[in-house]
């Protein structure tokens, strides 16, 4: 009897009896030889595909090294900027302290410069007793400033 996929277990029973015996045998050891064929190329296709793996990961090591290398290269780099940066920027803040300093002593000439040429009325002794004083304030200011500078350098 046929069975529901097409093909009765009866038939390749008979088949293989109606088949010599030696045929059978044969059949066998070519299937068996075909096997083992198929399996040596799966193994070796397996091989190879680990071979390539593997090569691919040697790869990847060194390419990850060379980016391990630009990133701390990188950061050096930043850290040197970062610290030129920081020493910039504190020589700016006193720089900027210099100049209202020197704003200030403008400030200050131009006050008693108009305070000096009022007091012209009352006589040129008071004129020169005036420049005197504020040539001996001013160079008083300027020789403070001048070692202000100094202690930066």
């Amino acid at each position: 009897m046929a069975s529901p996929g097409g093909a009765s277990s009866n038939s390749s029973n008979i088949s293989e009896e109606a088949v010599p015996q030696h045929l059978v045998v044969e059949r066998r050891q070519r299937r068996m030889l075909s096997n083992r064929e198929s399996a040596r190329r799966s193994r070796l296709r397996k091989q190879k595909h680990l071979d390539g793996l593997a090569a691919q990961m040697a790869q990847l090591r060194v390419d990850n090294r060379e980016i391990v290398e630009r990133v701390n290269f990188t950061t050096q780099h930043y850290i040197e900027i970062e610290s030129e940066n920081s020493v910039l920027r504190a020589q700016m803040a006193e720089l900027n302290h210099r100049l209202q300093s020197l704003d200030e002593i403008i400030r200050y000439l131009n006050n008693n410069a108009a305070t000096t040429i009022t007091t012209t009325n009352l006589g040129h002794d008071v004129l020169m007793m005036n420049n005197s004083w504020n040539s001996m304030s001013l160079n008083q200011q300027a020789i403070v400033a001048s070692a202000e500078m100094l202690e930066h350098y």
